[in-house]
């Protein structure tokens, strides 16, 4: 690479891009790949009367469609020159370039994605999920303007929801219903849409029914509450989880999340916590508040 020979208008950069080059870990043959490139850029520069301060984003593609002119393939795209530019923004003599202004349609992903993350507690990775799909709606119904929003249909929604359906696998296809769902409440709740759509968005298709998991059957559960020790804090205990779980088919983390204060002994209903802080009110079975209460009124430390 120390034989590439820089002339023009990037000579003086060129040792220090070396040395950054090789600081940054990159093998010899992608240093001296770099070092040639700048070499030709500087010399198209020169040539064509420009100098390091005009390297503008209409100069840079005026070199690029040269450099594909005269039949280079490699290095010709529009993000090959993107490391020696960072690397000349960074020394302060090519000036950042100008900031493109959103589109109504990327700042209005972007509000949903601020939604996700603060209103409904969603990690960052799940929400740019979600932004995804909801882009892939966006642009399917050639939404650009607050006004395309209010008005779309419920019709136009259950098509889109449909033509998708066609082209993705079932897990898949349950991300995207999940996302839309959820972008469809949001422009409800923000102002943008006056009807609820997200009730317009059919159901995902399931997946294959031999992959379903099986439940037990009556007996089984009867037998598993049966092998508690109800003698002993931990049989109460494991009774009352059980109980929980066959009776109303909780999760085991919403079961995990369960306390005393959330249940109203006199309305006979139970707070069920799920993602996010959402949570649900439930009506309670006997039998289930009977196994609660004796695993409380026995439970260690009374």
């Amino acid at each position: 690479p120390a034989r590439t020979v820089v002339t023009g208008p990037l000579a003086p950069y060129a040792q220090g891009w070396r040395a950054e080059l090789a600081a940054r870990g990159f093998a010899r043959h992608s240093v001296l790949a770099h070092a040639q490139l700048m070499a030709h850029l500087s010399g198209w520069m020169m040539s064509a009367g420009h100098d390091v301060g005009s390297l503008t984003d209409e100069v840079i593609g005026g070199y690029l469609d040269a450099r594909r002119a005269a039949g280079y393939r490699a290095r010709a795209g529009g993000r090959a020159l993107d490391p020696l530019l960072g690397y000349l923004r960074g020394l302060g003599v090519v000036s950042q370039p100008v900031a493109v202004p959103a589109t109504p349609a990327e700042a209005l992903l972007a509000e949903f994605c601020g939604y996700l993350a603060g209103e409904r507690g969603l990690a960052a990775v799940t929400a740019g999920r979600y932004a995804r799909f909801a882009r892939v709606l966006i642009a399917g119904l050639g939404i650009t303007s607050e006004a395309d929003l209010a008005a779309v249909t419920a019709a136009d929604i259950a098509a889109f929801t449909v033509s998708q359906a066609s082209r993705r696998n079932p897990a898949d296809m349950q991300g995207l219903v999940t996302a839309v769902r959820s972008l469809l409440g949001f422009l409800h709740v923000t102002g943008r849409v006056t009807a609820r759509l997200d009730a317009a968005v059919p159901a995902a298709p399931g997946r294959r029914a031999t992959s379903l998991p099986r439940g037990i059957a009556p007996g089984q559960a009867a037998a598993l509450l049966a092998s508690c020790d109800r003698d002993s804090a931990a049989g109460r205990r494991d009774y009352a989880i059980l109980t929980l779980l066959i009776r109303m088919g909780l999760r085991a983390g919403e079961v995990t999340g369960l306390a005393l204060d959330d249940i109203d002994w006199r309305t006979g209903e139970l707070t069920v916590r799920g993602k996010a802080d959402d949570h649900a009110r439930l009506p309670m079975p006997a039998d289930v508040g009977e196994a609660i209460g004796e695993r409380a009124r026995h439970r260690p430390g009374r």
